[in-house]
């Protein structure tokens, strides 16, 4: 367990942690039990998002099969790469539940390329939309552009965001080598 004290030598009075086993046995048995609830928790979501997948998976697989049967799949292309993306948002997810489950840490990688899935995958719908839309008034042209342009500097944020959160890893571990 960390503790915080105050540090005497430190020039801005502020707080350093240091390492102390607690010896209390309710301390132990609290955060045993908040460990066991936070397992819990992260097993129902992996559950949760699991089931979700596959049964997203199942009813694209058959969407799919029914619009290349029919003929239709060309007319129904943007709901089925709606779907194709949205199953790869959720199976991030669910990646991210299993790396804080293992880890007991949240890092923000995950979450990152969740969000960075999320804004690509409205990026494509998005145009595939627009090119759908038989009239192209100048407000709807707007919202289009003044989205599109909004989902762009994001993912760009979030591009930038993962480099460095690598380049530090790799920093972090050359370091640790030396």
């Amino acid at each position: 367990m960390l503790l915080a004290t105050k540090s005497a030598e430190s020039a801005g009075g502020g707080y350093r942690m240091k390492s102390k086993e607690s010896t209390d046995p309710k301390r132990v048995w609290a955060a045993r039990a908040f460990t066991f609830v936070e397992d819990f928790v992260y097993l129902g979501l992996g559950l949760l998002l699991s089931g979700g997948s596959i049964f997203l998976l199942i009813s694209g697989l058959i969407n799919f099969g029914q619009h290349l049967i029919a003929g239709s799949l060309a007319a129904n292309i943007v709901p089925i790469l709606d779907r194709i993306l949205l199953i790869l948002l959720v199976v991030e997810l669910l990646y991210t539940v299993q790396v804080s489950f293992r880890e007991h840490s949240v890092t923000p990688e995950p979450f990152l390329l969740v969000g960075l899935i999320a804004a690509i995958r409205r990026v494509l719908v998005l145009t595939a939309e627009l090119a759908q839309v038989h009239q192209h008034t100048d407000e709807v042209f707007r919202r289009f552009v003044v989205e599109l342009v909004v989902l762009t500097f994001m993912i760009v944020a979030l591009v930038v965001s993962l480099v460095l959160l690598r380049k530090r890893g790799v920093d972090a571990v050359a370091e640790r080598a030396t």
